[in-house]
């Protein structure tokens, strides 16, 4: 049983003016393993207050300092790895294979960012002018339980890159895995209050550092719902805000795709991360001539899918990460079959044989129409509709009739036709025939998916305003 209760503000691990403590679970388990001591608006307040204490030397860091420190957290992280990746197991419920790369990634996205800044210019010619890229002041950075250490450390990242100090508030669920995060950035020797952590709920310590006027920039990864509170909160200064949020990606595959390629393709995008992934593409969009022969190959492969216990290496799906998400997945499959989808796979309840533990049957709806309640929501679980559609204009129009926008899938035997397909689907990424990320790309959202982007030099530069010098030779 862990027992956290300290928070991390102005280079030291202090105990948080917050008292109220939080349980920590195995959702494979669901059995507490751990408390939480939570932060609250003061420990916040003490957090921004260190970090504007120290942006004003920070700021003024060379680039090459930047790489030292930024190469220093990457190898404090990469040196924890083991430790982390046992930490998403049991406090995530990630199946081993997907918590390895999880593990991996904090440490990557770190060494992803020093070869951004390397190659930066942080001034540049625009006619008679200099235009000099200057870091935006203390940033707030709010991130979520399904990729813990990944999003603090890319966050992070890109914030010291620029030359901003930041505070950093996790989710409370994540505890652990934010722990060793923390003690790796800890051992990394950045100067103090260059960086704090303090943990706590979203409506306190998320609130205040959303409202108070010494924070000049928000980057939030999360629903569309709080995306929007800390839109409206952060208006009152005119904060400097990226949000990354949810959404309903489509997969369109088209009709000349080779189904022993896209079905797999298709349960891997829309299964990922225990479908707990907001780039999940949980609409699949089926040519109508080819509905029965992929609805037979979706059935098969799903069968051949496990859900269960995460340590197992041949699980591909585990837990829901708490009871509250295990509940709003198996109230939406409700929901599908009470609007009349057809389930080819799954369903409500636990899985075969599972007695305990917030599993889901990975489950798959077709007979969907575009504008079923499944269709629309973002479930955040391993549930998966199926739309068909006549023709490639319709199949378009169905993959834009959506008011998210974050990412898509085209699936094609013709790359050309695949490509062309993929330049009229209204959303931040779209992937040809692949899973693959490509870290130097922009990340984020059309529509209410969000605003902004993250990764490479669009990464980089949200954390800094453009300053125009005339007069210079």
């Amino acid at each position: 049983m862990q027992q956290i209760d300290k928070v991390y503000i102005d280079g030291a691990f202090v105990t948080p003016h917050g008292e109220e403590w939080f349980d920590l679970h195995d959702p494979a388990k669901e059995t507490v393993i751990g408390k939480v001591r939570l932060a609250d608006a003061e420990d916040a307040r003490r957090a921004i207050a260190a970090a504007k204490r120290a942006f004003p030397a920070f700021s003024r860091t060379s680039k090459e300092e930047r790489i030292v420190l930024l190469e220093r957290m990457h190898a404090a992280v990469q040196a924890r790895e083991d430790e982390l990746f046992d930490a998403i197991v049991e406090e995530y419920g990630a199946p081993i294979s997907r918590a390895r790369w999880m593990a991996k990634y904090p440490a990557d996205v770190l060494a992803e960012v020093v070869k951004v800044l390397r190659t930066y210019e942080f001034t540049r010619r625009a006619g008679t002018a200099d235009v000099v890229m200057q870091p935006l002041g203390v940033a707030g950075l709010i991130t979520p339980w399904n990729s813990n250490g990944g999003f603090i450390c890319g966050k992070l990242a890109a914030a010291i890159a620029a030359g901003c100090t930041a505070v950093i508030k996790p989710s409370e669920m994540s505890a652990i895995q934010t722990r060793i995060i923390t003690e790796a950035l800890h051992e990394a020797g950045l100067p103090a209050g260059v960086f704090n952590i303090v943990t706590g709920r979203g409506d306190t310590v998320g609130a205040e550092i959303s409202a108070h006027p010494d924070v000049a920039k928000i980057s939030f990864t999360g629903s569309t719902a709080v995306g929007k509170t800390i839109l409206r909160t952060g208006a009152e200064t005119l904060k400097r805000v990226t949000l990354e949020l949810g959404g309903k990606s489509p997969m369109v595959i088209l009709d000349d795709a080779d189904f022993a390629e896209a079905v797999p393709l298709a349960l891997q995008a829309g299964f990922m991360n225990s479908g707990q992934a907001c780039i999940a593409g949980t609409r699949i969009l089926v040519p109508q001539s080819r509905l029965a022969e992929f609805e037979e190959k979706m059935r098969v492969a799903v069968a051949g899918t496990q859900a269960g216990d995460p340590r197992d290496p041949a699980t591909q799906i585990g837990p829901m990460v708490s009871r509250k998400q295990w509940e709003r997945v198996q109230r939406y499959i409700g929901i599908g079959i009470g609007e009349g989808a057809r389930l080819i796979a799954g369903g409500e309840g636990r899985p075969e044989g599972v007695e305990r533990g917030w599993f889901v049957r990975p489950t798959v709806f077709s007979g969907v129409s575009n504008d079923m309640t499944i269709a629309r929501e973002e479930i955040f679980g391993p549930v998966l509709s199926i739309i068909a559609y006549r023709d490639t204009e319709e199949a378009i129009a169905i993959a834009n009739d959506t008011s998210y926008g974050l990412q898509a899938y085209v699936v094609s035997a013709d790359a050309a036709r695949a490509r062309a397909v993929a330049n009229r689907i209204d959303a931040g990424r779209v992937m040809i025939n692949t899973l693959a990320h490509e870290p130097a790309a922009p990340f984020g959202g059309f529509k209410q998916s969000g605003i902004g982007r993250e990764y490479g030099t669009f990464g980089l530069e949200a954390f800094m305003e453009p300053k125009s010098l005339l007069g210079v030779n």
